[in-house]
């Protein structure tokens, strides 16, 4: 599977697991209501859909015009770290906002989310990959 179908069967499958998750941590986790933490996540979800989308074709390109084809875990780990950086940059004035709390208590729960999800990316990027097999950019 390649090109937009890759990127959004990858996005979709990564974010309806991601909505639970989210829920769930910011539920339980950071105990706010359900309601709260639901909408929060299904906000959240649908930016970071829509981030990975951008993110991973412009990181498909860069790929692309590297000489060193596959994914070895530096650019598995510099993947997840680009994608998550960014959602940060995203999500922590959304948090605040929605959840009635400051800018820090937000970067601190973004955090908390950010180091999970980090590996979460991580080991669903490898485990996508192995049932999908890797995009063209990554071909030898």
């Amino acid at each position: 599977m390649q090109g937009l179908k890759r990127k959004i069967v990858y996005a979709t499958l990564f974010e309806l697991i991601a909505v639970g998750l989210t829920s769930s941590l910011l539920m339980f986790g950071a105990g706010h209501d359900a309601g709260h933490a639901g909408v929060a996540a299904v906000a959240s979800s649908t930016i970071a859909f829509l981030w990975n989308l951008v993110f991973n074709h412009a990181f498909e390109a860069w790929e692309a015009r590297q000489s060193t084809r596959g994914r070895n875990w530096k650019r598995r780990a510099a993947h997840a770290i680009g994608f998550e950086g960014g959602l940060v940059l995203l999500l922590v004035p959304l948090f605040a906002w929605w959840l009635a709390i400051s800018l820090w208590q937000a970067l601190l729960l973004d955090l908390g989310l950010l180091l999970f999800f980090m590996v979460y990316t991580y080991l669903f990027s490898l485990g996508f990959d192995r049932i999908f097999g890797l995009p063209a950019s990554a071909r030898g």
